[in-house]
């Protein structure tokens, strides 16, 4: 618990003793609040992705609700009582909970700027925890194919399409559509891998920080998805997403990449950052998607809600893209300086033709020395070379990582494979030619040390003659200052 708001009169004990007594409402239920419980029923109302229009369908729902909830707060969903009329006849359900302190609600504590940073720690290891052991199953796997998470997308795109125009910008929406379904469309091993590894649980489905209390002895989560299990059959890291989503809409990104960043320490998964924007961008649009629909039902504030959830969507599908970046150029150009400062920056994968030509079968043996064309250097061994670095790059980046490459790419046919892979992968590709005039590149060259290239001034002096023209390519003038070269290259991929 963190200091900030435990010193706010909160009592050591579990619940906070409450005489108000109150009323709230959503579209589906009423919940009452009666000093220290609450006591929740449901509409009997009819919206098609839920119908509780007969006492059976609601006492069902009620069961439901608290069998789901006691997963993550079970002393606080206490039991599913009958509610009796004038003649002591059954006529309703209500589930009795514990009534959580309001001034401990995480979404309040978030906007009062309070330090919850302790909070969500224990958040992140309880979720962490909670899916590990959360049901799983061929149903809930099906819900993790890449199909499945295209069509939830689609009907999302569909549900928002009437209010384009209006509430949502044209050319945003537009946008979202294309990045979404370019990054899905090369996808399929990462996400078929996520299910082969269990990633896909029945979660929550619901993580909103309006529903999440920071109670002194640890956070108490309710309200999870009753009425569809279908809706809580989600890849884990995208039930917590929808948490990390709210705190970013609450004002601040730094809480929610925190929280997921503990998250998955704690659950020991693989982070793959594109697919975190990628679930954080869909959850975004879901609620964006809703505020549209509440706008249609009269709700002021509704579409500038609705806007502010779609840029936060198009934010981050486009910090997700996935990126194929050629840095190229002759001996002494730098190349190999640019292209690791900018795999750092993206957090890509960097593969250098220096170091996988001698990783090839066959290259034991070879000089590396014998000369411009021979040796290690022969044309079948360069294509070799390069065909093995674009494999490795292209298993890459169906997993959802982007890849810097450094080669010379003196060759426009290696070019073009190499854009045929960022086709065939759905990803952004950047082309990089680093350029030096020859009296600046070759001391670079003699001045080497410890280095995995082989090329000398003499070698580089025969590629120049050999080097296609590159048009494709934004040139890097690497003459000058390392860091002006970097950034005008960080541009470039940027703008691409």
């Amino acid at each position: 618990m963190s200091t900030s708001h435990a010193r706010a009169g909160t009592s050591p004990a579990r619940f906070v003793h409450q005489d108000s007594v109150g009323i709230v409402q959503s579209h589906c239920a009423v919940v009452v609040f009666i000093g220290d419980h609450a006591y929740k029923v449901k509409k009997p109302v009819d919206f098609g992705f839920l119908d509780f229009r007969t006492v059976t369908a609601r006492e069902r729902a009620c069961r439901r609700e608290l069998e789901l909830n006691r997963r993550l707060a079970p002393d606080v969903y206490l039991d599913v009582a009958q509610v009796l009329d004038g003649n002591s006849e059954p006529c309703d359900w209500i589930v009795v909970m514990r009534r959580m302190p309001s001034s401990l609600r995480l979404s309040k504590l978030v906007a009062q700027r309070a330090d919850v940073r302790a909070d969500l720690k224990q958040l992140a290891r309880l979720l962490a925890s909670f899916h590990s052991t959360a049901h799983r199953g061929p149903d809930i796997d099906a819900a993790g194919e890449p199909a499945a998470l295209r069509k939830r997308w689609i009907d999302n795109f569909a549900g928002s399409e009437p209010f384009v125009g209006d509430v949502l910008d044209r050319a945003q929406f537009d946008e979202v559509v294309e990045l979404t379904l370019r990054y899905l469309d090369g996808r399929t091993p990462l996400l078929e891998d996520r299910v082969r590894r269990g990633c896909i649980v029945d979660g929550h489905g619901d993580l909103l920080a309006e529903d999440i209390f920071c109670l002194p002895d640890g956070p108490r989560v309710l309200d999870c998805l009753e009425f569809d299990d279908a809706l809580r059959y989600v890849d884990a890291l995208d039930d917590v997403a929808f948490l990390a989503m709210d705190l970013e809409r609450l004002g601040d990104t730094t809480l929610g990449q925190i929280f997921l960043d503990w998250y998955q320490e704690f659950s020991d998964a693989r982070g793959v950052q594109s697919l975190a924007h990628h679930y954080l961008a869909y959850r975004a649009f879901v609620r964006a998607k809703v505020a549209c629909l509440r706008h249609a039902q009269g709700v002021a504030d509704a579409a500038a809600q609705a806007r502010q959830l779609t840029g936060m969507t198009l934010q981050h599908l486009r910090d997700g893209q996935v990126r194929l970046v050629l840095v190229g150029g002759l001996p002494g150009t730098g190349k190999s300086t640019v292209a690791g400062a900018l795999a750092d920056r993206m957090g890509a994968v960097l593969l250098r033709t220096d170091q996988i030509r001698r990783e090839l079968p066959g290259a034991v043996g070879l000089a590396a020395h014998a000369g411009y064309g021979r040796g290690l250097y022969d044309s079948g061994h360069v294509h070799d070379t390069y065909q093995e670095m674009l494999d490795r790059a292209r298993t890459v980046l169906e997993f959802g990582e982007s890849v810097v490459l450094d080669a010379s790419w003196s060759s426009a046919d290696e070019r073009e494979s190499a854009r045929a892979v960022a086709r065939e992968t759905s990803v952004v590709v950047t082309e990089l030619q680093c350029v030096a005039p020859a009296e600046i590149a070759e001391p670079r060259i003699t001045a080497r040390a410890g280095d995995a290239s082989d090329a000398t001034a003499e070698i580089a002096a025969a590629m120049r003659w050999d080097f296609a023209e590159w048009p494709e390519s934004t040139r890097i003038d690497t003459a000058g200052r390392e860091g002006t070269a970097i950034a005008t290259a960080w541009t470039a991929v940027e703008t691409s």
